[in-house]
């Protein structure tokens, strides 16, 4: 009986967080971009005031980063535009979605400008067979795969799956309306290094703590990095390369950011190579994150201490 109990609140639980979240995304869809946005900042500041865990998290990250550099009321006011960011990002997506099946001419202007800041990503993927795009929670990063699609990249983008298989389901069809391969970050090491072979590009969020790490500086910090984009890098000879898609003043404007190619020495010591490879790229997506601080997901326990050791783990 407490099982069937257990059970049940699981799955109302489920539909707690999926209702609001799949009326989100349709309000998003009807709602003038303008009015979205204005949703978003009420959003944000109810995720700040309502979520205190994560808005201790987000200061404590703030204050160790921009320490004597930014005042008290600046790392307030910072992470509360990160809670706007993050609703705001989901909202431009089915916002984008939804007016592109529409064929807007407001999204048709997007298009051609992220096609344009694009074109370098496509001229590295081209020459390099392949490469490792990797970018921060920044901006807007769910953009990226359909402005990837849009510039002719073929990729294979890893993601963690939800806990919530409802949110899952959701969130997986808004990333696959852009076409590219969508696939959970479980197991995911096979698929990524069949997409290498065939010359396609891979896409990966590497700035999240995890135990199966190296400890490598992240915005001035040791930080539990991941060494998946550095050890495909030293296997495959191809190169990482840090990206982003950051909000301008105005609506569906973006500064995209496309770093220079990062390249494994071929005669370099593998391990040496793959510390290496994760302390440059750490560093160029930290420079990017510098520069747009208000978007960044600081919510997240980047800097978290584990009980064990982390170690080189593929």
């Amino acid at each position: 009986m407490r099982r069937g109990n257990r059970s049940r609140k699981g799955k109302l639980r489920e539909l707690a967080e999926f209702i609001p979240a799949y009326a989100g995304f349709r309000v998003a869809e009807m709602l003038p971009l303008q009015a979205a946005h204005l949703v978003s900042r009420a959003l944000g500041a109810a995720f700040y005031f309502l979520l205190p865990r994560r808005r201790r998290i987000a200061l404590g990250n703030l204050r160790h980063v921009f320490a004597g550099a930014k005042t008290e009321r600046e790392i307030r006011a910072l992470a509360r535009q990160s809670c706007y960011s993050l609703v705001a990002s989901l909202f431009e997506t089915a916002k984008f979605l939804a007016d592109l099946k529409r064929g807007s001419a407001e999204i048709r202007a997007a298009e051609a400008e992220v096609e344009l800041l694009f074109r370098k990503a496509k001229e590295l993927h081209l020459r390099a067979r392949g490469c490792i795009f990797v970018t921060p929670h920044l901006g807007n990063w769910e953009l990226l795969p359909y402005v990837a699609a849009r510039a002719g990249i073929p990729l294979v983008i890893v993601a963690r799956p939800l806990d919530n298989p409802r949110l899952e389901e959701l969130l997986y069809r808004y990333r696959t309306a852009s076409g590219q391969l969508v696939i959970p970050k479980t197991n995911s090491i096979f698929f990524l290094q069949r997409a290498l072979r065939a010359g396609k590009s891979i896409g990966l969020l590497p700035d999240q703590s995890t135990m199966k790490a190296i400890s490598v500086d992240y915005l001035g910090r040791k930080a539990t990095t991941t060494p998946v984009p550095a050890f495909l890098a030293t296997l495959y000879q191809r190169p990482i390369v840090v990206v982003a898609c950051c909000r301008k003043p105005g609506y569906f404007r973006y500064e995209g950011f496309v770093s220079d190619p990062i390249w494994p020495n071929p005669d370099g010591n593998e391990r040496a190579e793959i510390f290496r490879l994760t302390e440059e790229m750490n560093r160029s997506m930290g420079a990017i994150v510098e520069r747009y601080p208000e978007q960044y997901f600081w919510m997240h326990d980047r800097w978290k201490v584990y009980h064990t050791k982390p170690g080189l783990s593929l």
